[in-house]
């Protein structure tokens, strides 16, 4: 709910960000760099900063839109390398981007009334959380080394029987 309030408040460059660190479970660092050359056709090429690993994350639909929102960034004329880029074309710093960041959150905060009280690097974990699958899957498509890097990052709360109750599958 709280990701939905803070895109919804947010401009075209907050939004982009955020579904690519969400769909893609990347990092803010790897979605400011992100190139245009990385697009390919099977997916969106990623090597993870942190790990070294190298991914294709794969078409969808919803990845697919945000890619096509990317393209609206610059205006008419302006060429950029990045897919997330400022009006010149250039490279969103990290502090410049945190600002815009920021400010949605704050829009999304005074339309709610909720706290907003996440990180961006806390879509990357919801991303994680929100996939189907096991650990072992999951730390396939985070991109992790190790599966405890893997666990951190899973979220989600774990439904369990109670003593007397029916296990559910």
């Amino acid at each position: 709910m709280e990701y939905q309030t803070v895109y919804d408040a947010a401009d075209d460059i907050v939004k982009v960000a955020m579904e690519l660190a969400y769909l893609c479970c990347a990092r803010q660092q790897d979605i400011l760099s992100m190139r245009t050359s990385q697009i390919q056709d099977k997916g969106i090429f990623i090597v993870q900063s942190e790990t070294g690993v190298e991914q294709i994350k794969l078409w969808t639909p919803r990845l697919r839109a945000v890619i096509g929102l990317s393209k609206t960034l610059a205006p008419g004329g302006v060429v950029s390398t990045f897919v997330l880029c400022k009006l010149d074309g250039g490279k969103w710093s990290r502090d410049g981007f945190n600002s815009r960041w920021s400010a949605s959150k704050e829009r999304a905060r005074e339309i709610s009334s909720l706290p907003m009280d996440f990180t961006f690097h806390d879509i990357k974990a919801k991303g994680m959380s929100d996939l189907e699958g096991s650990l072992q899957d999951k730390q396939a498509i985070s991109g992790h080394k190790h599966i405890g890097q893997t666990a951190r990052y899973d979220r989600k709360v774990k439904e369990v029987p109670v003593v007397g109750g029916d296990k559910q599958k």
